[in-house]
């Protein structure tokens, strides 16, 4: 980030834009707070920034215009982490600063302090304006970079986040359509159990239907064969009386041609 740049122009604002001694001993005591937080690089020292943030605006109500002074309060609160307020403080210098390197710092810093929200586009756009306006700072070019390659990472993790959804999705979908086949597949197993324990029954009840069939049938051919026996002996009986009765016909009639012929001999 670029802190030297933010630095310098503080110390500048103290040399040429304190015109009243009031005015100078808060913009002094804010400097002092400032660097003394700055140097200390073991631990941020946000009491001290705060500190310094009170004694800029200490002098912003005697002169609340002073663009050199805004800036070191949006430092202030930019070293406080409270990189929104810092973000809307550096836009509104930026349309108020005169030259092109002025405002290419202020835009530098709108940058950082929306980088640290993790807003990317916001950055990138912030750097690219910057860099419009300074086309030659190297640390804008830098963050710029820096931003970019956040964002493709970022990109790469999306796709990837993406991917990892897309995949949970087809393989989400494809137990789905597993488990539907499986129930499916379970249906139509259990409807051809079905169909075919009915065809079971059906059969059985065929093969009892003529086996009964059969039986039956078996019963007539008996009853038949039994009528047939009964008929054929009363019909040999017939027969035999009837050969009875001829045989006595004939003896009959031999003794009468016999009568007949003794009677003649004795004529």
């Amino acid at each position: 980030m670029k802190q030297i740049i933010l630095t310098a122009m503080m110390l500048t604002s103290i040399s040429i834009l304190v015109s009243a001694q009031n005015e100078r001993k808060f913009v002094r005591n804010g400097n002092k707070l400032f660097m003394e937080a700055v140097k200390d690089t073991s631990q941020l020292d946000t009491t001290k920034f705060s500190n310094a943030e009170t004694e800029y605006r200490k002098a912003l109500n005697k002169k609340p215009a002073d663009t050199k002074w805004n800036f070191n309060l949006a430092d202030a609160l930019y070293k406080q982490m409270r990189f929104d307020e810092a973000s809307s403080k550096f836009n509104e210098l930026a349309d108020k600063m005169e030259t092109p390197e002025e405002k290419a710092r202020a835009l530098h810093n709108v940058g950082n302090s929306q980088l640290m929200q993790q807003k990317l586009d916001e950055s990138i756009e912030a750097y690219k304006e910057a860099l419009r306006n300074n086309p030659n700072d190297l640390d804008t070019k830098y963050n710029l970079a820096y931003a970019q390659m956040l964002k493709q990472q970022q990109q790469n993790q999306q796709n990837q986040d993406q991917n990892k959804d897309q995949n949970k999705d087809q393989q989400n979908q494809d137990q789905q359509n597993k488990d539907q086949n499986q129930d499916q597949n379970q249906d139509q197993n259990k409807n051809d159990q079905n169909k075919q324990d009915q065809q079971d029954q059906q059969n059985q009840q065929n093969q009892q239907n003529q086996n009964k069939d059969q039986q039956q049938q078996q019963q007539q051919q008996q009853q038949q064969n039994k009528i047939s026996k009964e008929n054929a002996e009363q019909l040999l009986q017939a027969l035999q009386n009837d050969e009875k009765d001829i045989q006595e016909k004939v003896k009959k009639a031999k003794a009468a041609k016999a009568k007949r012929t003794r009677v003649e001999k004795e004529w």
